[in-house]
């Protein structure tokens, strides 16, 4: 399995990451990481919307924003959300975003 380039968030810019966060299955698959702390990518409950090439476009998109952190889990991929690196560079962003989502707990974001 090949290496997925994760970008510094130091040059990622706020258009860039609200950009990706703009759309409703992206805020899907933010609001169940905030929820789980990490999904494999067959797991992920916005594949009830969207087929998994389109949710595959929308992973890269979010990892390409620098909002999640893919990994290597056995045969699979275990994305993550980079919720620490996002509030060290944009802070209270992703805390505020995550707090509109109506989430009854949440897991490595920043209260």
């Amino acid at each position: 399995m090949r290496a997925l380039h994760h970008p510094d968030l130091a040059s990622v810019d706020l258009a860039t990451l609200l950009g990706a966060l703009a759309d409703p299955v992206r805020l899907s698959v933010v609001r169940q990481l905030a929820q789980a702390g990490g999904v494999v990518c067959g797991k992920f409950d916005a594949l009830s919307e969207v087929s998994i090439s389109t949710l595959s476009h929308h992973l890269k998109v979010l990892r390409a924003a620098g909002v999640l952190r893919v990994t290597p889990n056995g045969s699979f991929r275990r994305h993550e959300l980079r919720a620490d690196d996002i509030n060290d560079r944009f802070p209270g962003i992703l805390s505020a975003i995550v707090a509109n989502l109506d989430l009854p707990e949440r897991v490595g974001v920043p209260a």
